[in-house]
């Protein structure tokens, strides 16, 4: 992947001198993605997060693309899709890293790539179904944080859809998000397919605020914005996992982006407040509200720094408070705190993705090869660990931050990372908690190259249905060689050579000396 260029873009035989001449609007490079997004759209019909009773595909003479020869043949036409897409985005990383090319385009190529998704099934995940049962909960007065959906006695599309792990599972989201859902259904009722369309045109209210807030962020922190896009709107994190899953962590980046940009031009009010809104939506949110103290500190006048701390401190706890409880309200119709405990629903959970969780799996598997034991305490006992770890470098972090500015940003953005990876359960859209925020930051070449490979990464481990590959290890050496390839072709086009070999010289010239070629 990434290994050819646009018509209008020179063949110099070298990186660097192929990218001294600006690029023209990259067209082939987003029709590229584009075609490879509208690939995922027609697969996922018989490969995605398909619905038990589908009255488009159901029963009809297309049925077959979900059975046999004709679901591996929607499977391949998928991965195809998914290469075409992440192929575009590598050659649009390189051109943006060059300078070749500005911010329009790669907003342009997201907004092409997400466009056929709009009206896809759920891909690689299957939480949007989620989502509606748990609104459907709400607008028929069950309570979505002590019930799963299984107890609803109505609309059986949405509650036969619902992954049987959550059909008796409380709710982990925040209530204004259940309200945002329990909207949605009140709308679309027990159509799924309009309630998925929907839910997305909703989230998109959210990629809105964040591509509002990315260029005031740049200008703040240093980076630039064509690069930032490219790493928060345009990857297939983004593209595939946020919008085309659809998850409400779309939602919830739009309020902390929004929040952080207000913090960074001294709106401390205004931020805190704005974050305390996401984390209505998605409790994650609440990881960057203690940096957001040191920098309404850092703003205060007064010789006394500790004196200005409290100050601070004391003013967001006064602000969030009230927006806490009036939220709350509001989209529960009482003071139901019962998320708190919907919040251990998610660390069910248990695969070597999350790296304590993997890391108690090896010692169990070792362990098991001499005595027949429980995975369980192994899991749990590593978990406990982690969690200590988590909390330490959190204030670590939150210390170095007490400059404020820029550095609580970066300090915020590290820890919300490190809650991804650390906290039970680590799924892939979880990364972009931080990514997105430190995308404005200047980045090098390679890590940036990193980022390509954790992208790749993470969105293929999980099937297009939403179920984990994690333990398929033929299926995951694949990913890993295919993620390496992506991040090497940011560095270098064809890094191994495999377009080249395929290009063949004309038979004339098949046996001419080199410098004879040359020269004709």
């Amino acid at each position: 992947m990434a290994t050819t260029t646009d018509d209008a873009q020179p063949n110099t035989g070298t990186l660097d001198r192929q990218f001294l001449t600006p690029a023209r609007f990259p067209y082939r490079t987003i029709a590229m993605g584009t075609v490879g997004s509208a690939l995922l759209m027609l697969a996922a019909l018989g490969a995605g997060g398909i619905l038990i009773r589908d009255p488009v595909l159901g029963h009809g003479p297309l049925s077959w693309v979900r059975y046999g020869h004709g679901r591996a043949l929607a499977n391949a036409l998928l991965y195809s899709g998914f290469g075409l897409v992440v192929w575009a985005w590598v050659r649009l990383g390189r051109y943006a890293l060059a300078g070749r090319i500005g911010s329009k385009p790669i907003l342009i190529a997201a907004l092409c790539w997400m466009a056929p998704l709009i009206v896809s099934p759920p891909l690689f995940t299957r939480d949007v179904f989620s989502y509606l049962g748990q609104g459907a909960q709400l607008l028929y007065g069950l309570d979505p944080y002590a019930n799963g959906p299984a107890e609803l006695p109505v609309l059986p599309n949405v509650v036969q859809n619902v992954h049987p792990l959550w059909q008796t599972t409380p709710a982990p989201y925040g209530p204004l998000f259940l309200l945002i859902s329990k909207g949605i259904v009140a709308i679309t009722q027990d159509h799924m397919i309009a309630g998925v369309i929907l839910t997305r045109v909703v989230l998109l209210v959210g990629l809105g605020m964040t591509l509002w807030a990315l260029p005031r962020l740049v200008k703040h922190l240093g980076g630039k914005l064509p690069v930032a896009l490219w790493v928060a709107v345009a990857s297939p994190m983004m593209v595939i996992h946020l919008f085309g899953g659809p998850h409400n962590d779309l939602m919830m980046l739009g309020f902390l982006t929004i929040g952080m940009l207000a913090a960074l031009e001294r709106k401390h009010v205004v931020a805190v407040v704005l974050v305390t809104i996401g984390m209505l939506i998605k409790p994650t949110a609440a990881v960057a509200l203690p940096f957001m103290v040191w920098m309404w500190a850092a703003d205060m006048k007064g010789p006394s720094k500790t004196k200005n701390f409290f100050k601070a401190g004391a003013a967001s706890v006064g602000l969030f408070l009230p927006v806490f409880v009036v939220g709350t309200w509001l989209s529960l119709g009482s003071l139901n705190l019962g998320w708190w405990s919907g919040l251990k629903a998610p660390q069910l959970i248990t695969n070597w993705l999350n790296f304590p969780s993997g890391i108690g799996e090896a010692v169990y598997n070792l362990v098991h090869i001499i005595a027949n034991v429980q995975p369980s305490p192994f899991v749990t006992v590593a978990r406990a660990i982690a969690m200590v770890g988590l909390v330490v470098f959190g204030v670590r972090q939150w210390w170095l931050a007490r400059g404020g500015g820029k550095e609580a940003v970066y300090r915020a953005a590290i820890t919300l990372l490190a809650v991804a990876i650390l906290m039970p359960p680590t799924l892939p859209w979880y990364l972009t908690w931080g990514f997105v925020l430190i995308s404005v930051f200047p980045w090098e070449r390679r890590n940036l190259s990193a980022i390509v490979a954790i992208s790749v990464f993470v969105t293929l481990v999980y099937y297009p249905t939403g179920e984990q590959a994690l333990y398929d290890w033929w299926f995951i050496a694949i990913v890993v060689v295919v993620s390496l390839y992506a991040a090497a072709s940011l560095l270098r086009p064809d890094p191994l050579g495999l377009v080249a070999a395929w290009r063949k010289k004309p038979k004339d010239e098949e046996f001419l000396p080199e410098t004879s070629a040359k020269s004709s």
